[in-house]
């Protein structure tokens, strides 16, 4: 299933020039990069909503806990989690 998962921007850098803007964001203790061209206005600290590495839309952090609540009850996290090496 895909789904837009929220995660808290960590840190934000400018790449290529300052063409893109590109964030470390943590979901429930992972870090992935995603995108913020589509909320220029996120900052550091902000939550969002993160789908194929792209931040869609700023949440705030009740919605987001929320949110990672319902999807651990139906075992949608598990693919954000690390793998046993």
């Amino acid at each position: 299933m895909c789904l837009a998962i929220p995660g808290k921007i960590q840190t934000i850098e400018d790449r290529y020039d300052g063409a893109v803007r590109m964030a470390r964001v943590a979901f429930g203790g992972i870090i992935k990069e995603a995108s913020l061209e589509m909320v220029p206005e996120a900052k550091i600290g902000d939550y969002v909503l993160v789908h194929v590495g792209v931040a869609l839309s700023i949440v705030d952090e009740d919605e987001a806990r929320q949110t990672f609540k319902y999807l651990a009850e139906i075992g949608e996290l598990d693919e954000l989690m690390p793998e046993d090496p």
